[in-house]
C-alpha cells in the first residue's frame, strides 16, 4: 500500500493532476470563508455559536455547501444550483424529446446538455441567492433566533446592496462550477464530485468534536464504533450489483469474425445513488419553508395547520417525520430508477448487435425480464438507502447529537461513493505506467 502510494508522486503526471487538484480544493475552501459584501461576520458567527447543534430549514444545503451557507459567505450557495439543474435536464429528457435526441447524439449531443446545465445552473443561483439573502434579512435564518444579532446579518438593505450580494453569490456558483469542470479536465476524478467531497468532509472533524464535547467521550467512541460498521456496509452494498450474462452471436463483416464473446449487464444494488435522498429531503423541506413564512405576528395566534407543520414536519425525532421520509426514499428510489434504466432500449441494443440473454429470447422478453430483475433489486436498495437516511435521525433522537451525524445519510454515500471512484481513477492511472496499481 504504501509503495503504491510513493509511485503515485513518484509519477510526475500523476503528482502533478493530484497538486492541481489539491490546489482547487483548497482555493474551493477559501471561498467558503469569505463573507459576501455587505454582511456582517461578526453578528454571522455569534449566531453559529449560538444555534450550534440546533436543526434548521437549511441544513441539506449548508452541508453541500461545506457550512458556507449559513456564513453568507461568496460562495454560499456551494454546488447545489449545479446538482439541482443537472437533476432537472436529466429528467426533462423523459418530458422534451429534443433533450432526448440530444442525448443520444452522443458527444455534441451531450456538450449541448452541459451548456443547458450551466444556464439552468446560473438562473437557479440568482434565485436561490435571492431567497437566501431574504431569509437572512427577516432574521429566520437561523432556528433559534432569540439572539436580536441573528437579525441584524445584513449592514445595508438599499437596493444595489442587495444587487450586489446577489450578483457575487451567483458568480461564486459559477466559479465553483468552473472550477469543477478544470478538476475534471486537468485533475483527478469528477470536479464536481470531489468538491461535494471536500464540502462533507470539511463538517466531519466539527460535527464529531461537538458530539464528544456535549454527550462525552464514551458516546463520541460510540459513534465512530458505529461510524466504521456503517462505512463498511456502505462500501459493502455500493459495490454489489447483479450481473445478468449475456452473449453475442458470431457474424462474418467480409472476412473477418465479430461477437461470438461473453459479457454482462452489471445491474447496481443500489442505482439511484444519493438522488432519492436528496429529493425526500427537498420535498419535506417545503412544508417548513411555507409554514416559516406564514409564522404569526406577535399577539396573534397561529393557524393550525401551521402549529401541525412546526409540531410533526419540522422536527427529524418525530415518528411520523421518518416514517414519511422513509417512504419518500423508497419511492423517488423506483422513480428514479425508472427514468434512468430503461429496459426497452437495452434489450433493443442487445437484439440490434446480436446479443441475448441465455433462456430468454431476444426483444420484448429481454425487455420484460430485465424489467422483472430491475424491479426486484430496487427494493433492497431503497430499502438501504432509506435506513441510511434514517441514521442521523435516530441519533438526533437517541444522543441528542446534530442532525448533520456525519456517518449516516447523504454524507457517508457521498463521502464513501466519491472516494471509491476517485480511488479507482488513480488505480487506472497507476496501472497504465506500472504493473501493479493502488488497488490490490
Amino acid at each position: 500500500m504504501f509503495n503504491a502510494i510513493g509511485r503515485i508522486f513518484r509519477t510526475p503526471d500523476l503528482r502533478r493532476k493530484i497538486g492541481f487538484t489539491l490546489g482547487i480544493i483548497a482555493l474551493f475552501r477559501l471561498g467558503s470563508f469569505i463573507p459576501a459584501p455587505f454582511v456582517d461576520f461578526g453578528n454571522v458567527q455569534q449566531c453559529l455559536a449560538a444555534n450550534q447543534g440546533a436543526s434548521g430549514l437549511y441544513e441539506l444545503v449548508n452541508l453541500f455547501s461545506g457550512g458556507a451557507l449559513l456564513q453568507l459567505s461568496i460562495f454560499a450557495l456551494g454546488i447545489m444550483p449545479y446538482i439541482t439543474a443537472s437533476i432537472i435536464v436529466q429528467l426533462l429528457r423523459v418530458v422534451i424529446p429534443h433533450f432526448e435526441t440530444l442525448y443520444k447524439e452522443g458527444q455534441s449531443g451531450q456538450a449541448r446538455l452541459t451548456q443547458y446545465t450551466r444556464y439552468l445552473t446560473i438562473a437557479l443561483g440568482v434565485l436561490q441567492s435571492t431567497t437566501l439573502i431574504t431569509v437572512a434579512r427577516s432574521g429566520a435564518l437561523f432556528p433559534a433566533n432569540s439572539d436580536p444579532a441573528c437579525s441584524q446579518l445584513i449592514t445595508n438593505d438599499a437596493w444595489y446592496a442587495i444587487m450586489l450580494m446577489v450578483v457575487t453569490m451567483t458568480a461564486g456558483t459559477g466559479l465553483i462550477m468552473w472550477l469543477g469542470e478544470l478538476v475534471t479536465e486537468r485533475g483527478v476524478g469528477n470536479g464536481m464530485s470531489l468538491l461535494i467531497f471536500t464540502s462533507i468532509a470539511a463538517t466531519f472533524p466539527g460535527s464529531l468534536w461537538a458530539i464528544a464535547i456535549s454527550r462525552g467521550f464514551d458516546v463520541f467512541a460510540l459513534v465512530l464504533g458505529i461510524g466504521l460498521l456503517v462505512v463498511v456496509a456502505v462500501v459493502f452494498v455500493e459495490q454489489s450489483q447483479r450481473r445478468i450474462p449475456v452473449q453475442y452471436a458470431k457474424r462474418m463483416v467480409g472476412r473477418r469474425t465479430y461477437g461470438g464473446n461473453n459479457t454482462y449487464i452489471p445491474i447496481k444494488v443500489n442505482m439511484a445513488g444519493v438522488v432519492p435522498v436528496i429529493f425526500a429531503s427537498s420535498l419535506l423541506y417545503l412544508p417548513a419553508l411555507i409554514a416559516q413564512f406564514n409564522q404569526p405576528a406577535a399577539g396573534e395566534e397561529p393557524q393550525p395547520w401551521v402549529v401541525w407543520i412546526t409540531n410533526y414536519l419540522t422536527k427529524g425525532d418525530h415518528p411520523l417525520y421518518m416514517l414519511l421520509y422513509f417512504l419518500l426514499i423508497v419511492g423517488f428510489t423506483y422513480f428514479y430508477v425508472a427514468i434512468t434504466f430503461n429496459p426497452d432500449e437495452v434489450a433493443e441494443n442487445m437484439k440490434k448487435y446480436g446479443g441475448f440473454i441465455p433462456g430468454i429470447r431476444a426483444g420484448r422478453p429481454t425487455a420484460e425480464y430485465l424489467d422483472y430483475v430491475l424491479t426486484r433489486i430496487t427494493l433492497p436498495g431503497s430499502i438501504y438507502l432509506g435506513l441510511i437516511a434514517l441514521l442521523p435521525l435516530i441519533a438526533f433522537s437517541w444522543f441528542g447529537a446534530n442532525q448533520n451525524f456525519p456517518f449516516g445519510g447523504a454524507s457517508i454515500l457521498i463521502i464513501v461513493g466519491v472516494g471509491l471512484e476517485t480511488v479507482k481513477q488513480i488505480d487506472a492511472q497507476l496501472q497504465q505506467r506500472h504493473y501493479e496499481g493502488l488497488l490490490r
